[in-house]
């Protein structure tokens, strides 16, 4: 088989800035601490010099496969695995910091929301301007322009400027246009899980065409869509690859690891480094109880409160969250949107830190795991900031609701249900 994507040794590493304490600063400090820099810079070798105010972070370490023509595969993991950092080389968006990779065919990338687009230009004018960025000359677009609008369904809102667009539409044009560029090589991101259903499903067909053909790098929190999709798959753990196989093998091995992770509450104390928009930055997601205290252990009979703190960084802004639930296997359970929240959705807010509670009744859920992942976004549901498994907790059964049955539940829910039985007319019954 031919080998269109042989990645060798690939690492990436970043320079992550720390903010010093902030106190007062006279020149003779400024005029002191250059001097100290400038000796150290001379008389100690780079390595040996401490520098409390730089760390590196290795995003990828050492990462090799070899993925072949018509392969579809799945690139799955935790937050923070690297998945994005190399779909960010492999699409030539960024330089590996070692290593190298080769690529034979042409490529087109989806990593963002309106990527190559200008805000300020229309729909129609985007198009042209966006596949131009993909390789496409005047006369392919214009050949499948037509084409382009329908499977994007922008029809009525062609000759408006993209920022009034929502992130819906701008994802349906942004996959359109790079879809039927019909590159040899396909990348998608998660950009795809804030379109809605039905779209969905019209790109995963839409990449299955020509599937002995296309080669396809999908990262998905969606392990259904993976299932669906990918022949193959590769499990990413700590910027590096942990497994590399068939895609029903990978994914169990993933799921194996994540039972033994548990996450009750995850903070984000430096807001440089916190999932965020331009306009909100999420700083704690905890799991609590039906007073506001945290939770050590969940129980089916638990009334479960999840607790989300974020910041408005732009006064006047109205800020969205929808809360979304999967089970172990990927199932989304069921996803929440804080609309019916009537202190401050659609509202604008100033600038300052929030609290929003969802609410899950007792008596809900089944046993077994499950994680939680969260979406921010602002009016018109723009700028959406999708953050996965920021949490990942086990129900444990209640012995008091089990009862006398000892079987194992089927469903991710096991809501506890009103039951009333009467008896009836029981004349002549007798003896049957």
């Amino acid at each position: 088989m031919t080998s269109v994507i042989v990645a060798e040794n690939l690492s990436k590493k970043y320079i992550i800035d720390h903010q010093r304490k902030e106190r007062y600063t006279a020149l003779r400090d400024v005029l002191a601490d250059g001097a100290k820099r400038a000796v150290s810079k001379w008389f100690r070798p780079r390595t040996e010099r401490d520098d409390p105010e730089h760390e590196e972070f290795w995003a990828l370490r050492d990462v090799g496969f070899e993925i072949h023509q018509g392969d579809r595969v799945g690139i799955i993991g935790r937050n923070g695995a690297g998945k994005s950092t190399l779909l960010k080389i492999l699409s030539r968006i960024t330089e590996p910091t070692s290593g190298k990779v080769s690529i034979k065919g042409h490529v087109a990338s989806l990593l963002e929301v309106g990527t190559g687009f200008h805000p300020e230009l229309t729909g129609r004018e985007n198009i042209y301007l966006n596949g131009a960025i993909l390789g496409m000359s005047k006369a392919d677009i214009a050949a499948k322009f037509d084409e382009i609008v329908t499977f994007a369904e922008v029809e009525k809102f062609l000759d408006t400027p993209v920022k009034r667009y929502s992130s819906g539409m701008y994802v349906r044009l942004a996959f359109a246009v790079a879809a039927h560029l019909d590159p040899e090589i396909f990348i998608v991101d998660e950009v795809l899980a804030v379109g809605d259903a039905q779209f969905q499903k019209k790109c995963m067909g839409k990449m299955r065409e020509r599937h002995e053909e296309r080669t396809i790098l999908f990262v998905s929190h969606n392990l259904n869509a993976v299932r669906a999709l990918c022949n193959k798959a590769l499990l990413m753990e700590n910027g590096k690859v942990a497994a590399f196989g068939d895609t029903v093998e990978i994914i169990e091995k993933y799921m194996e690891g994540l039972d033994e992770q548990g996450e009750m509450s995850r903070e984000w104390p430096d807001a440089s480094y916190a999932p965020q928009n331009s306009i909100s930055a999420l700083s704690k997601v905890s799991l609590c109880d039906a007073s506001g205290g945290p939770l050590q252990e969940t129980f089916t009979n638990t009334q479960l409160n999840i607790q989300i703190r974020f910041v408005v960084k732009v006064p006047g802004s109205t800020v969205g969250i929808t809360l979304i639930l999967y089970d172990s296997q990927g199932n989304c359970v069921f996803s929440s949107i804080n609309n019916n929240d009537s202190e401050w959705y659609g509202k604008p807010m100033p600038i300052g830190t929030y609290v929003t509670t969802c609410q899950i009744p007792k008596n809900y859920f089944n046993d077994g795991w499950f994680s939680i992942s969260i979406n921010m976004f602002g009016k018109n549901y723009s700028e959406p900031k999708i953050e996965n498994d920021i949490l990942r907790f086990h129900i444990q059964d209640s012995s008091e609701i089990r009862g006398d049955y000892h079987g194992e539940y089927c469903g991710c829910v096991r809501p506890c249900l009103g039951w009333d039985t009467q008896a009836l007319n029981n004349k002549g019954l007798r003896g049957l």
